[in-house]
């Protein structure tokens, strides 16, 4: 059997893992190792692309903040374009929500509330009956996720890490100080270290390992793309209710993505939508959107991954020497991708990690283990 010998060896090669062996590889030498044929392949290639500061717990949200910067000035040469584009969003309040817009404007930053007449301007299909409040968030972005992932990989080359193709870890074992990692194939990787970012298989990994799972729950999120003619919604906001069981944004400029906001739990796998996900979705965009949808033209769905209290699980197994996860990321993993992949480096190199640091005690493996 051929063995591969590295610094650190980093299992999935989705945003997580992509961000965490860039960052890494400016002083280790990395393995990156993916299941599939092509990185990115399940939740980091179907994402839908927008980061907002107001979206998940308080280290989602601090790990987003400290990420802003990198989309906005990534590293030279990092991408050929930029990696985000403004495009605000919009929140619209049912009557029976009234009251949860009040508290996501006093918990968020940054939350602005205005008329009907005002969110009726920014989304002319409006419906004049649906929403009596509306709050917008302005300095939300799309971003290019694709560039952002190909960029973290560009890094990883550029500093001598390999990126492993096709090689599904089997057996994982820790030898004396080293970490043995079987992949299919036959090939082996060693390294002292390991970072688990495996994603929805984030458990299978560390079961691999012979480590205790944490709980993760992957959960299918469903979307479809629409022609939401004769609207041109090229330049508006993101837009859904406060509560969060519907949303829409502009897909490739002349379309409308339209999503139920489903969080339906699912064994690890390459999902596909569910029909009636689809029809749930187009049926309550459709109560608040005064649109026509004639025919879905593409549905897609992808698996977001949450830890049993839905924080992140970063840093050491209490039970693993040397042993990293990176899991737990739900639907934020694009978003906070800058930060928490230096974040990881950080733990692994036995760094002071900064103002992430604070963090640590609320995103623990050891909470669970």
């Amino acid at each position: 059997m051929d063995t591969a010998q590295f610094d650190v060896i980093v299992i999935g090669a989705g945003i997580a893992g992509a961000s965490a062996a860039a960052f890494l590889s400016a002083d280790h030498r990395v393995a990156l190792i993916e299941a599939e044929e092509v990185a990115g392949y399940h939740t980091t290639g179907r994402s839908a692309a927008i980061w907002i500061l107001n979206y998940g717990p308080p280290d989602v949200v601090a790990l987003t903040g400290l990420s802003r910067g990198f989309f906005e000035n990534p590293p030279p040469g990092f991408a050929d374009a930029p990696l985000f584009a403004p495009r605000a969003v919009l929140s619209l309040a049912p009557p029976e929500q009234s009251a949860h817009l009040d508290a996501k404007i006093a918990n968020g930053i940054g939350l602005e509330e205005i008329s009907i007449a005002e969110a009726t301007a920014l989304v002319p299909a409006l419906r004049a009956d649906y929403a009596t409040r509306a709050a917008i968030e302005r300095d939300a972005f799309d971003m290019d996720v694709a560039a952002l992932h190909q960029g973290f990989l560009r890094q990883l080359r550029a500093n001598n890490g390999v990126l492993a193709l096709r090689a599904r870890s089997g057996r994982i074992e820790q030898r004396g100080a080293q970490w043995h990692v079987e992949v299919s194939g036959g090939a082996e990787f060693e390294a002292p270290a390991i970072v688990n970012a495996a994603g929805a298989w984030g458990d299978s990994v560390a079961m691999q390992a012979g480590l205790r799972p944490i709980g993760l729950v992957p959960k299918r999120r469903t979307a479809a793309v629409i022609d939401p003619a004769p609207f041109t919604p090229h330049a508006w906001p993101m837009v859904g209710d406060v509560d969060h069981t519907w949303y829409a944004r502009c897909e490739a400029r002349t379309k409308l993505m339209v999503s139920p906001a489903d969080e339906t739990p699912m064994e690890p796998q390459d999902i596909q939508p569910d029909e009636l996900d689809i029809a749930i979705g187009i049926d309550r965009m459709q109560q608040a959107l005064d649109i026509e949808v004639r025919r879905v033209e593409h549905s897609w769905a992808g698996l977001r991954s949450f830890a049993p209290d839905g924080s992140l699980v970063f840093g050491e197994d209490p039970q693993a020497n040397r042993f990293f996860w990176c899991i737990g990321q739900g639907g934020y993993g694009i978003q906070t991708a800058p930060a928490a992949g230096r974040l990881v480096a950080d733990l692994v190199s036995g760094r002071d990690p900064g103002e992430p640091g604070k963090l640590l005690a609320s995103i623990t493996p050891r909470r669970f283990l």
